[in-house]
Parts: C-alpha cells; structure tokens; sequence
C-alpha cells in the first residue's frame, strides 16, 4: 500500500487552521456591511472603501464620538492614533473600540471585573477610573525617539492598573525589527553579551528591566535564541505592565484563533503562543498577567442590561452567534 500523500494527510490535522478562522471573521464582516449597505474595498467585502471611513466600522456612535473627543484633546505631545487599517473589518482596534468603547463610555466596567475574576484575576473599577486608548509613556523604557511601546487599553481602577492588549486575527505577536532588518542574528545576548544588542546600546531599557532576579530561571531566558527576536511585542508590554508596582498585563484575543491557543476537536488544549510564551512568566509574578476571551467577556456583558442595545450586533459583526 502506498503511503498517503501529504495533501491527504494534511485532511487528518486535528487543528483549525488560521486561514480557516480568518475566513469566518471575513465573510461575517462582509454580511455586516452588506446588510448596512456600506461601501466596501473592491473585492475585499470585509474592509471599507477607505480610512476616512473608520467610523462606519464602529458599532456605537457614543464610542465614535469618544474616539473623535479623544483625538482632538490629545493633540500634539500624546497623540490617540487609530492604525493604518483601522477600517478594516477583522481591525483588532476596531474590535476593541466596539467592545470595550461602550463599557467606557457608559462607565460599566463590572462585566470586565467579573470576567477577570473568573481567570483569577482580582480588579476592581471604583468611583473614578481612567481609562485610555493606546496608552504609551516614554519614560518606562527611555524610548526617546520612534514609535514607543504602546498598549490599546490602559485601565487605572480600584483594584490596580490593566494593560490590554487586544487581538483578533493576528497571527503572532510582533517581533524585533532589527532582527527582521538584518541587523542581528537573533543570538540571546543574555547575560553576558548585552552590547551585541543595538537596542541596548541605543539606551532602550528592555532588558534592564527584563534582568530582574525573579526571570533569571525562565528557560526561554537562557536559550540560544534572543526573546526579543520573535516575541518582542509580548515581552515589552508584560514588562511594562509589570513595571507598575500595582500592574496586570491582560491578552484579550478570539478564542477561536488557533494562533493563541491550539486545541483539539474536544476542545483541549495542546499548544499555541499563549501557553508557550506563559512558561516564560516566573510564577512569583504569573497572577499579575492573564488571558481572556472574547466570548468570555461578552458572555459577561450580555448579563447587563446596560448593553443590550449593542452586544448583539457586535456578535453579528464577529460571527460569535
């Protein structure tokens, strides 16, 4: 008998593929436009015709006029930048503004207390929380010129600070652009090779912060190949957070994106980025960083009166019904 060709094995890998849950998320955009007949991006009925569009891709108009206030007061030294693709239909940010815009615009953050507490992470929102889209502060990791790290919600409580990242399609979380550039092999300078890294030389403190005694015994640490090279964007925002006495560092992704977890047909997990990269957090500080979901926290959500005007759609819109 001869052995299956690869074609036919690949019908028997027991995973979603990524290119399978993109698919999803596009054809449900383009039914959410198309049904509110917006103008699309020629072939492409997932994203708007144009940038300039952006707010049509915003499910409440409160949370649009949040964003506009928003822009306006932080002209100039601390600019809100919406990204590039920000009318993009699978737009991470977008689907951030529409899912968390209305929690703050509403000022109701008990459906994200209460969904943080179901993965044991203990906040609480109090009588006067800040809360701001694409948070940055140079100063953490003297990041004095270019693109800063950035995070796409920033929430100071009661209960501490949050640093939300927000995914939705992504594959990955970004890497270094120097070793993409080709200005480094990818060699972990740790511990004694920190001048190899240009980074480094250049004063940007990742590393100092990352050298901290409690992440001297993570085996990523102490491998051949630099943590920065492929995971530069989770390191950076989980040292960040971590660099607030009272900080959380919290990953909101699709729980059907194969890229963060990885499960099997009964819904176990068996890889992926998260529990990987989780590995990597010393357990002294593991209760300060977590993962939630989208369909967790709208679970949560859909139990509020509050929002009843507008959960709905944004189930539409991602194809969570």
């Amino acid at each position: 008998m001869s052995e299956a060709s690869s074609k036919e094995l690949a019908k028997t890998w027991p995973y979603t593929r990524s290119t399978s849950f993109v698919e999803a998320l596009r054809e449900a955009a383009g039914k959410w436009f198309k049904k509110r007949s917006k103008d699309t991006h020629g072939k492409m009925k997932y994203c708007l015709a144009t940038h300039k569009m952006w707010a049509e891709n915003i499910i409440c108009r409160e949370v649009e006029y949040y964003i506009r206030d928003e822009q306006k007061k932080n002209r100039g030294e601390s600019p809100f930048i919406l990204h590039k693709y920000v009318h993009h239909g699978l737009s991470s940010q977008a689907m951030a503004f529409n899912l968390l815009g209305p929690l703050i615009v509403r000022k109701d953050f008990a459906p994200l207390e209460a969904a943080l507490a179901k993965i044991g992470i203990k906040w609480a929102e109090g009588k006067e929380t800040k809360a701001r889209f694409e948070y940055e502060d140079r100063g953490v990791f003297n990041e004095d010129v270019g693109q800063p790290t950035s995070i796409d919600l920033y929430l100071e409580g009661e209960g501490g600070r949050l640093f939300i990242e927000a995914k939705l399609s992504e594959k990955e979380f970004g890497g270094c652009s120097i070793f993409a550039g080709g200005d480094c092999e990818g060699r972990n300078p740790y511990p004694n090779r920190l001048d190899s890294c240009y980074l480094h030389h250049t004063g940007r403190k990742y590393w100092d912060e990352l050298l901290q005694p409690e992440f001297s015994d993570v085996s990523l640490l102490n491998g051949p190949i630099c943590p920065f090279a492929c995971y530069y964007q989770f390191f950076r925002e989980v040292l960040f957070a971590l660099h607030h006495d009272d900080g959380t560092f919290i990953l909101l992704h699709d729980d059907r994106n194969p890229a963060f977890l990885r499960k099997d047909s009964d819904g176990v997990v068996q890889g992926g980025l998260w529990p990987f990269l989780y590995e990597a957090i010393p357990h002294s500080l593991r209760h300060r960083v977590g993962r939630l979901s989208i369909q967790d926290l709208v679970a949560e959500i859909e139990k509020s009166p509050k929002h009843k005007d507008w959960i709905g759609e944004f189930k539409e819109k991602y194809g969570l019904k």
